[in-house]
């Protein structure tokens, strides 16, 4: 796999448009609060408060870790998600 771009959130601070407009790249957002997964499609339009909710943190920051690849934005973590999204098959 290769990383075509790596940002630090500490640094780079994405906020509701910029997270809006990151979401609208891909078909599928897959986002994980704790033990709560949340898969939107982004083709289905959901509305931007929806969408927002899924990907803000408390600060209103986007949260991480948040990667996307290919169609798809995963906000959180989860092996399990990981591992199907990244075609590993392993946990």
């Amino acid at each position: 796999m290769v990383i075509a771009e790596m940002v630090d959130a500490g640094k780079a601070k994405l906020g509701e448009e910029g997270a809006l407009a990151l979401a609208r790249k891909a078909e599928r957002v897959v986002a994980v609060k704790g033990k709560k997964r949340v898969t939107l499609d982004m083709r289905a339009r959901p509305p931007d408060e929806e969408v927002l909710g899924a990907l803000l943190g408390p600060t209103g920051g986007l949260r991480a870790p948040t990667m996307r690849v290919g169609k798809t934005l995963v906000v959180g973590f989860d092996p399990e998600i990981y591992a199907d999204v990244l075609g590993t098959g392993k946990v």
